[in-house]
């Protein structure tokens, strides 16, 4: 029997292990020629069941005699796979730490004036306190706007589909269990209910009103589905199968998950979910594109920084982020240039959080998180989607970045970009109004064709100094296509003795100023970064053209190299103007401080890139077959692609610390 003092010592030891090593399971992606009858018949040659398609020639297999984790890839049954002429590349999925953005907080009733018959009705304070500061919902549905005929998903670990408040608009067709490989999407119960998350979303954006039960939903008329993803290992397949679910039914799909918002962390989607986000913008809904909203994190207490989150500070995706019923920033908020917009949800302790649905028919008054605000952004969006069925996903985004309201929103950095618009790390353009997005969807004009370019700098290894800054400067003379922007990514190389000690910004020829990355006190990796998509959404609508200046700060005690970088445009070629355009407050832009380090003028490489051809050119961040056989070979110190490599001093050191501990308590004195 093992000591009591031993528990503690092991306990540790078993979570710095599991931290440090990656999990392997016994699921593969296959691409395979020849339709799904091949598929299958490749699966039972060898093995596997066949669990289904993920796209087109991609399809998802368990090995029936592998275990469900391993440290270790199981290399003897990847070669027999690909070793088949049928089967054109294979990948074992790697485990994917991917977590809820909830919170555990809890607080009494509000009181609010009752209006309709819902329970708890009195106590959505974000839907009903009028006066600039809720989100305007109850103005669109004056006009007759409830989201009918649109269907949302929530990508989460599952939906209670009988639950009194939602079996109404409960849609089949929109759910499926990815953990279970089945139909039914209803959430595995427990003693500690850890499984509520999904059925919490979806309430927030369907909940049936007027029927006497807990709450109402922002697109009450709207059709809500589950897909049971979590509540499992989440692979690349998992989250792709996930993505790409009935894109021709589903309208908007909800996530409120993300890697782990600790500080340290910096991840994305691989190379599968690349793919089913860039099939859902180019051919989800009939070609105007799936509308995909993300909360943004919760890593604030942390000093988390959500551009280094992959499907956050994705141009694919609408990041959501958090206000409080005062309008501040909550605690667990995390500030970055991609952020799109805001709606309210939980504060500190003492302060309001959100009413919806829960498991077992019960009703709540206390979700909470930037998991909570996403699902209210996607019932906005619904609302938006039916006044106008035409919408583009880029549509959605323009339509939100024009209406949202920064007029009640307290931040310290709020400014005015160069073309008149008020934005925010913190709240992005400000907290979403339903009724203004709804009306201006009534009269939206389809946005211009989307380009792209990208503008190199010479290859270059450019010291940073410790406690100093590296500035470089690059002019864009022109930018085939793109005169006015949306979103910016500055895709950066470096290595870093501390990654956390780093702080990078871009700066804009109009003079607007982009936090890409800031310090995270918890981010001790020595891995660097290698072509990870810094994006910022702050310069939305001004022109390219002129000089950018990129600046990266070393607070750290060491020398780091900058190895490369670059700057993706994407935007178009003409404006879209409205006259009418809601006024907004404007704010003095903040200036910029005197830099006297080494300033460095570029005039940098166009790359035009064709965004109507070959969509996998295009993409972000790929994470390329990951199995020992065919990875690509990275540099020891950097991230590669959307996966942070292995850190072996940090896991040694904390091994060893353990080990130190053992040996000490095992000690007796004489």
């Amino acid at each position: 029997m093992i000591a009591e003092k031993w528990i503690l010592p092991l306990a540790l030891l078993l979570i710095t292990i599991q931290g440090c090593v990656r999990a392997y399971s016994s699921q593969w992606a296959a691409h395979i020629d020849g339709g799904v009858e091949v598929a299958k018949q490749v699966a039972e040659d060898h093995g596997f069941q066949y669990l289904g398609k993920i796209f087109d020639n991609c399809y998802h297999f368990e090995h029936r005699s592998v275990v469900k984790r391993s440290t270790q890839p199981h290399l003897g049954v990847h070669r027999r796979l690909i070793k088949d002429k049928r089967v054109r590349r294979a990948e074992q999925q790697r485990i994917k730490t991917r977590l809820k953005r909830d919170l555990i907080n809890k607080r009494g009733p509000a009181n609010v004036q009752t209006i309709l018959n819902d329970d708890r009705w009195p106590q959505m304070w974000y839907l009903n306190r009028g006066h600039g500061l809720d989100m305007n919902v109850q103005g669109a549905w004056a006009e007759g706007i409830t989201g009918r005929g649109v269907v949302v998903t929530i990508l989460d670990d599952g939906l209670e589909k009988d639950h009194p408040d939602l079996y109404r608009n409960y849609d089949p067709q929109a759910s499926y269990d990815v953990n279970a490989h089945d139909d039914d999407p209803m959430p595995r119960y427990d003693l500690v209910d850890s499984n509520r998350h999904g059925t919490r979303c979806a309430g927030e954006v369907a909940a049936t009103a007027n029927n006497s039960i807990c709450a109402v939903g922002v697109a009450y008329g709207a059709g809500v589905g589950g897909v049971r993803m979590l509540d499992g290992d989440v692979t690349d397949a998992v989250e792709a199968r996930s993505l790409s679910l009935n894109s021709q039914h589903i309208d908007i799909y909800s996530a409120s998950w993300g890697p782990d918002d600790d500080g340290k962390t910096v991840d994305g989607p691989g190379e599968l979910a690349t793919r089913a986000f860039i099939e859902g913008i180019t051919k989800g809904r009939s070609g105007k594109g799936s509308i995909f909203v993300w909360a943004s994190g919760n890593g604030g207490r942390d000093h988390d920084n959500c551009n280094c989150d992959g499907y956050t500070n994705s141009i694919w995706t609408l990041s959501i982020s958090s206000a409080t019923e005062n309008g501040l920033v909550p605690w667990y908020s995390e500030a970055c240039s991609s952020t799109l917009a805001t709606t309210y949800s939980s504060g500190s302790t003492g302060e309001k959080q959100v009413v919806t649905t829960d498991l077992h028919h019960h009703c709540t008054s206390s979700h909470t998180g930037t998991s909570a605000s996403a699902p209210l952004a996607a019932g906005i969006c619904a609302l938006a989607l039916e006044a106008n069925r035409e919408l583009t996903w880029r549509d959605m985004q323009h339509i939100v970045v024009r209406t949202a309201k920064p007029a009640n929103l307290k931040a310290p950095d709020w400014v005015t970009n160069g073309v008149g618009r008020n934005v925010s790390h913190s709240f992005g353009y400000g907290l979403m109004d339903a009724t203004a997005m709804v009306r201006l969807a009534k009269k939206w004009r389809t946005v211009p064709e989307q380009h792209k370019c990208e503008v190199s700098a010479p290859h270059m290894n450019r010291q940073i100094p410790s406690r100093s800054q590296l500035v470089l400067e690059l002019h864009v003379k022109e930018c085939s296509g793109v005169n006015f922007l949306e979103h910016v990514q500055a895709k950066i190389s470096l290595m870093a003795s501390r990654r956390g000690d780093l702080e990078i910004t871009l700066t804009s020829p109009q003079g607007t100023k982009s936090t890409l990355l800031a310090k995270r006190l918890q981010d001790i990796s020595k891995a660097g970064f290698n072509q990870w998509p810094f994006m910022s959404v702050h310069t939305w609508g001004e022109r390219p053209h002129g000089t950018w200046k990129l600046e990266i700060h070393n607070e750290g005690r060491y020398l780091d190299t900058l190895d490369e970088w670059k700057l993706v445009f994407y935007g178009t070629e003409t404006s879209i103007e409205f006259d009418d355009e809601l006024d907004k407050d404007k704010l003095s832009p903040a200036g910029s401080p005197d830099v006297n380090q080494e300033n460095l003028a570029i005039e940098g490489r166009q790359n035009i890139v064709d965004t109507e051809g070959d969509p996998w050119t295009g993409r972000q961040q790929v994470d390329l077959i990951s199995h020992p056989e065919v990875e690509k070979p990275t540099t020891e110190n950097q991230t590669s692609g959307s996966c942070r490599s292995f850190d072996s001093h940090g896991c040694l050191g904390g091994c060893l610390l353990i080990l130190l501990l053992l040996q000490t308590l095992t000690w007796q004195p004489r």
